[in-house]
């Protein structure tokens, strides 16, 4: 058994490096595809102001992107140094994306980013701009195989475990590919990514408009974002219907967390705008609910149920119980790989073997544990109620309001007064903090909502964790959180320097006087 300091140590390692390393990685996916849009725009209309904004961005998403790059490499490392049991355990299968990511998409992105900024003067206009595109959709690849691998962690399909060696092996890529946590988790994630994108180039444009500088770039950049914002802002909500449909599928227990619904409601269940979970005496209480709601959120009907935590831990201590014979004839098989009986014993209780596994923080010997035992094992399957319940709703909220936020800055554009509408400028620069939060506490409910798994349903968190001192994962912890305080500071010190110089060319300038006597720029006009 491992020491509960160790445990929590390492999941607070990881929890901080990946929370660092996602404040860079939404900012570069919604950059990238604006700038693209961006210089999509220069080449058809072949305006030099559509060219000082492409390039202008384009700045600012290098500064991201390596500051993502730094960050993100380390995090692969953790799972050989602080999680070498779950590398052991889960590597075949977990490896396979994450290599991928690598070869596919990394090495695409880091290829073309390259001739991105290098390759202005030395490719054709169409040329530089299929290199454009050729950057989003890495990035997009990016994130599309991490995500499949993490997607695996909540639904584990397409392996299976191999008693003779321990682990688990890859049965079927393609169920690993089309898993279909991972279809709606990518959507969703990217984006929520679009979002951030958007907010930073309105809430940096209307920081101009106030400033009365770079007028037109300002208004043309804020156009571009509040279009593309309010497509990426309305399909994160719907496609958060869909995340919340499939976690009903294969993730009931978060569902139930994440609602407060300690027992199942008759069908079709209501949804809690707003309530006061107390985890001591396991209820909710001053409850403010919407009928029929969440039943058809979840679960597309009115007569299918949304099993509450008290039924799902009920499914959890029998699993508990099923699987302790698994893990029974699994010992049995290691002293004697040739009985029979034994194999055939496993071969019932494989699927259960990983709640069984359970009770091996609490006993050293799942068959000797007391049924007290086997109780808290299963209430150990409940997330935290409370943080769950509230983190979601300010996500949520926060979804909410930028679709009213770019719904209010669309009706401003259409009518051409975004530059005078100085309220609204305001709101969107004082908003910018405000998508790294909602996709914060989305990661939040995503990871905190699968404990106490580090394999939904197959390996515990803390027997996923590398036997080193605890100690050492303290100093390490320290040190990457002053050692990504530092890039996270060098990262704002350098996209304000660059925000406060503005395009590098004085074509805005000329485009503000241009535009302000309406005279249209020459067609044929070169960079």
């Amino acid at each position: 058994m491992n020491s509960s300091n160790l445990v929590e140590l390492s999941r607070l390692q990881f929890a901080a490096t990946a929370m660092y390393h996602f404040l860079f990685v939404p900012l570069t996916l919604g950059l990238s595809v604006l700038i693209a849009i961006m210089e999509s725009v220069y080449v058809m209309t072949a305006r030099p102001i559509w060219r000082d904004m492409t390039r202008f961005w384009g700045i600012l998403f290098g500064i991201n992107f390596a500051m993502g790059v730094a960050t993100g490499i380390t995090m692969e490392f953790q799972f050989g140094t602080n999680w070498a049991y779950y590398s052991h355990y889960v590597g075949d299968i977990f490896g396979v994306p994450l290599a991928i990511e690598g070869l596919m998409a990394f090495f695409l992105e880091g290829t073309f980013i390259g001739l991105f900024f290098f390759g202005w003067d030395r490719l054709s206009r169409r040329q530089h701009l299929l290199v454009t595109w050729l950057v989003a959709i890495g990035s997009n690849l990016s994130a599309l195989w991490i995500l499949i691998a993490n997607a695996w962690m909540q639904n584990p399909t397409g392996a299976h475990f191999n008693s003779s060696t321990m682990r688990m092996e890859l049965d079927s890529i393609r169920d690993v590919i089309f898993n279909p946590v991972a279809q709606s988790k990518f959507v969703h994630t990217v984006s929520a990514g679009y979002v951030t994108g958007a907010v930073f180039v309105l809430a940096v444009s209307a920081w101009y408009l106030l400033k009365g500088r770079h007028v037109e770039f300002a208004k043309r950049s804020a156009t571009v974002a509040i279009s593309f914002g309010l497509a990426a802002a309305l399909s994160v909500v719907v496609l958060g219907d869909e995340s919340g449909y499939t976690l009903t599928e294969h993730q009931k227990m978060k569902i139930a967390a994440v609602e407060a619904m300690w027992h199942t409601e008759p069908a079709p269940a209501p949804f809690t705008i707003i309530g006061i979970p107390d985890a001591a005496t396991r209820q909710t209480r001053a409850q403010i609910q919407v009928p029929w709601m969440l039943g058809l959120i979840a679960t597309r009907s009115l007569d299918t149920e949304v099993p509450g935590i008290y039924e799902l831990v009920d499914q959890a201590k029998a699993r508990i119980i099923s699987g302790i014979p698994g893990y029974t004839a699994l010992r049995e098989l290691r002293n004697n790989p040739n009985d029979e009986a034994a194999r055939q014993t496993l071969k019932a209780h494989v699927e259960d073997l990983g709640y069984a596994l359970l009770l091996r923080k609490y006993v050293a010997d799942p068959a000797k544990a007391t049924p007290a035992q086997i109780d808290q094992a299963a209430w150990d399957t409940v997330p935290s109620v409370g943080p769950m319940f509230w983190t979601f709703r300010v996500m949520v909220g926060l979804g909410f309001f930028f679709i009213a936020l770019f719904g209010i800055g669309f009706f401003l554009a259409a009518r051409r007064r975004i530059a005078q509408s100085r309220t609204f400028l305001k709101v969107a620069l004082w908003a910018l903090p405000l998508p790294w939060c909602a996709a914060e506490l989305g990661w939040f409910v995503a990871e905190h909502g699968r404990q106490p798994w580090a394999i939904e349903g197959v390996l515990p968190t803390f027997l996923a964790v590398s036997p080193i001192p605890a100690s050492s994962v303290a100093l390490s912890l320290a040190g990457f959180v002053m050692f990504y305080t530092v890039l996270a500071v060098i990262d704002v010190f350098l996209l304000k320097k660059y925000v406060k110089l503005g395009p590098a060319s004085d074509t805005s300038r000329r485009a503000d006087a241009t535009d302000a006597a309406s005279v249209p720029a020459p067609v044929g006009s070169q960079p």
